[in-house]
């Protein structure tokens, strides 16, 4: 069985929902929804209201610890590369290979590094 965890929104038990109701009759109380998994905030909160509220209190504290931008990326030729593939729906098997967006070049590679992402770097850059 899953490990249950709690939504991560600040104010989630403050939402007035039955799923949030917890206690005996005469003494009922609102809670944080605990749940297996969730859709929003990469699995952390409840509902996109939940999401919003975490962003509200926490998004410029995160900003400020991983660091802002302060400068625009640029896209060039070195790091505008992306892993595609071809799909066959015949005997023809698929075919994997880099992608440039701004020279169109295309470089061939296995399927291992499709799936595993290791032909391309954090930056966009072609390792290979």
């Amino acid at each position: 069985m899953s490990q249950l965890k709690y939504c991560q929104g600040p104010r989630c038990h403050t939402y007035d929902t039955k799923d949030r109701k917890k206690g005996p009759k005469d003494n009922k109380r609102n809670e944080t929804r605990r749940r297996s998994s969730f859709y929003y905030l990469n699995g952390n909160a409840c509902s996109m209201i939940c999401q919003d509220d975490w962003f509200k209190v926490y998004g410029q504290r995160a900003l400020q610890h991983f660091g802002m931008i302060t400068q625009p990326k640029v896209l060039t030729q070195d790091n505008a590369w992306v892993n595609r593939r071809t799909w066959s729906y015949d005997d023809n098997p698929n075919t994997y290979y880099a992608y440039n967006h701004l020279t169109e070049e295309r470089r061939p590679i296995t399927e291992q590094q499709y799936h595993d992402d290791t032909n391309i770097d954090d930056q966009g850059q072609l390792t290979i």
